[in-house]
């Protein structure tokens, strides 16, 4: 593979983070300093103009762009690249106090008042038009400008719209989908329970909160809607670029794993994914090692939206945030372990919210390079600065990207359906935890593992993971079937395809559209535990594996038993199976079973399947990027111990040092091996 820079006029790693100089046009002296800074700091990219819209337009049609267009030309001269945002996020008073019709509508059906952010309709045909007429004028004074490398659309898209306009275009969405047969609908949705079918698709509400609340099929839909929608209103924008600038590219900043909008959906329309990364780290519910071990989980769900190239850490904080329920501080050395992470899962960007810490207003706390202090010796910009002179040293990376044999499957919308089941326990569901603690036991066995659609395709890979994939898109089943064949390994578990893409549950036996005779067993009850309750699995080779939350009884009709329950009325059913079929093997894991055991069977799998695994020390992450013929291994010590890494080959990049057998990490320490 061909390495692909996402940036070719910069050398190295865009290093950098959003900086606001409208806020300082008072002070001349300190808009100095700040490119001062910047380069002591080794910053070559800022991303301006995100929330600049009532600077760029104080009143309607009054433009002023001359401060940005200053600011674009002295980062330039002093080789720092600008990414720009449109200024959508957020709009000026006038603009509400003119066009009220562009302001959301809550659940309620109560018009928001002006304030916040994004708090837009995408509907709105006046706001789509004041949008186009604010994109227009920045292209014409800045799309030209040689120091312009990327489009930044937006901000943080999320939130929905109940107000009439998004009404009807989901009313006409409904339509489009359901071949305008109303008919169609009431039996996709069962609205004959409860009296509830339609008579046409105008009848229709989107799940108001003093409305319909018990529709699983208007729900999900309502949520599916919101995202076509969102993502309809952020193509409007990409449109008009690409039309006048077509060579820049095109991003939006992604909130993790955020549960408003489909990210899949909308990663389609861009030309590179990015997202703002800020774990609360150092907290008292997990370790810190969990913690570095489920962001990374969230680096690779990103990555894994456009495989074949980088990805871009487009906001995180050096120091802290404002927002978190404990505003903790970043420890000594952390900020740089947590940026040779998002550089090891596959970005080529490092960047910050934000450059210099605001006097005022909301985020006056939040943290920042510069600190209101104002000077270069504070801790955090001397762990910048540290980090940007590192970046330098490992820039051979650059265009390079991780090569995953494994696939764990992460649906928006199964996880939207998960939470609607009116059943099992509303406390212990977790399916995004369930998938964090697979993802962790296969980061642990040095297994690269990308997290993907489960209608994606996963025909390339040797391992998939099927974690509580309750509802089945169209074709899933037959690809699993396809997969094993083939000779792949795949595991499901409990929860596996009780529903259809409307959440109708299968008939004949879950897991349903066939899976019974690809995994050969049919669940017949699950069983929700209390956290009071005890039950465990006693496999063939008499180890015992604890078991919580849920177990299914499971009636098998041509696997292998691997595991029985060992209390309760099914004592001595199956827990845990496999079936070999053609070339490959299906496991099906009926009950939440401990994540050592589970490691277990994930390393038999990848040995079945001839996957490469490696010796990690608890606490230690490991990623390799590779692309023409160049290899690098990235090391991260997640922990606050010394580790010692057994069977390392290389030079690490970043001292210098050649290593021949062993590798030690200090206290978050990390290493990147060139190979």
């Amino acid at each position: 593979m061909e390495k692909k820079s996402l940036f070719p006029a910069v050398k190295g790693f865009l290093h950098g983070g959003d900086y606001n100089p409208e806020q300082w046009l008072d002070r001349p002296d300190i808009l100095k300093e700040d490119i001062k800074m910047m380069k002591k700091a080794g910053i070559n990219s800022a991303t301006l103009g995100v929330f600049s819209w009532s600077v760029y337009e104080p009143s309607e049609g009054k433009y002023n762009f001359k401060w940005l267009t200053d600011t674009m030309d002295n980062l330039y001269k002093n080789g720092i690249y600008t990414v720009l945002a449109t200024p959508s996020g957020a709009r000026p008073a006038w603009l509400d106090e003119k066009y009220p019709e562009a302001m959301r509508v809550d659940n309620y059906g109560h018009r928001n008042h002006h304030g916040f952010r994004h708090n837009h309709c995408m509907s709105s045909p006046v706001y789509r038009e004041k949008v186009e007429n604010i994109i227009k004028k920045l292209v014409e004074c800045a799309g030209n400008h040689p120091g312009l490398v990327m489009w930044h659309i937006s901000n943080e898209f999320g939130g929905e719209c109940y107000c009439p306009l998004c009404i009807k275009r989901f009313q006409e969405y409904l339509a489009d989908k359901f071949d305008n047969d109303i008919s169609k609908l009431n039996h996709a949705w069962w609205n004959t329970f409860w009296s509830h079918n339609y008579n046409s698709f105008g009848q229709i509400e989107p799940p108001f909160a003093n409305g319909e609340i018990t529709s699983l099929g208007l729900d999900l839909e309502w949520k599916r809607f919101t995202t076509w929608n969102m993502t309809d209103y952020m193509k409007s924008e990409i449109k008009l670029l690409k039309e006048l600038t077509p060579e820049i590219p095109v991003t939006t900043n992604f909130m993790g794993l955020y549960g408003g909008l489909d990210y899949r959906v909308m990663a389609e329309e861009l030309d590179v994914v990015s997202w703002d990364s800020y774990p609360a780290l150092h907290n008292q519910w997990e370790t810190f090692t969990e913690s570095m071990e489920n962001n990374s989980f969230d680096h690779v769900t990103m990555r894994s939206m456009k495989k074949d190239k980088p990805f871009m850490l487009m906001e995180s904080a050096p120091g802290l945030v404002n927002w978190q329920q404990y505003n903790k501080v970043k420890r000594p050395g952390v900020h740089r372990l947590f940026s040779m992470q998002a550089l090891a899962c596959g970005s080529d960007t490092v960047q910050y919210f934000q450059w210099r810490k605001g006097r005022g207003s909301f985020e006056q706390y939040h943290g920042a390079v510069t600190d209101h202090l104002g000077t270069d010796d504070t801790r955090i910009f001397k762990e910048v600065a540290g980090l940007g002179a590192e970046l330098g040293k490992i820039s051979k990376a650059v265009g390079t990207v991780v090569k995953a044999k494994a696939a764990l499957l992460y649906d928006w919308d199964n996880r939207w359906a998960i939470e609607d089941i009116k059943g099992l326990s509303n406390e212990t569901k977790k399916y995004t935890e369930t998938c964090r603690d697979i993802y962790r036991q296969f980061l642990r066995l040095g297994i690269e593992m990308d997290i993907i659609a489960s209608d994606s395709g996963f025909m390339d890979y040797d391992i998939v993971i099927a974690p509580m994939l309750y509802m089945l898109r169209p074709g899933v089943a037959d690809e699993m079937k396809a997969f094993v064949e083939k000779g792949g390994q795949l595991l499901a578990t409990y929860l596996t395809g009780y529903v259809d893409i409307n959440q109708l549950c299968y008939l004949g036996g879950f897991p349903g559209d066939g899976l019974t005779g690809l995994f050969g067993v049919t669940s017949e009850e699950i069983d929700t535990l209390y956290p009071s309750d005890h039950n465990a699995a006693l496999f063939k080779d008499g180890s015992i594996a604890e078991i919580k939350d849920y177990a299914e009884t499971l009636r098998v009709n041509d696997a292998k038993v691997l595991a029985s329950y060992m209390e309760d009325f099914y004592k001595g059913t199956p827990a845990v199976t496999a079936r070999d079929y053609k070339k490959g093997t299906a496991y099906y894991v009926g009950a939440r079973i401990s994540n050592e055991k589970m490691q277990e069977i994930f390393l038999e799998m990848a040995e079945k399947a001839g996957v490469e695994h490696k010796e990690l020390p608890l606490g230690i992450e490991y990623h390799k990027r590779t692309a023409d013929g160049e290899t690098y291994e990235f090391y991260l010590n997640n922990s606050e111990e010394t580790k010692m890494v057994k069977n390392v080959t290389g030079t690490n990049l970043l001292n210098g040092e050649k290593i021949n057998g062993v590798l030690e990490l200090g206290k978050y320490g990390a290493a990147v091996i060139e190979l």
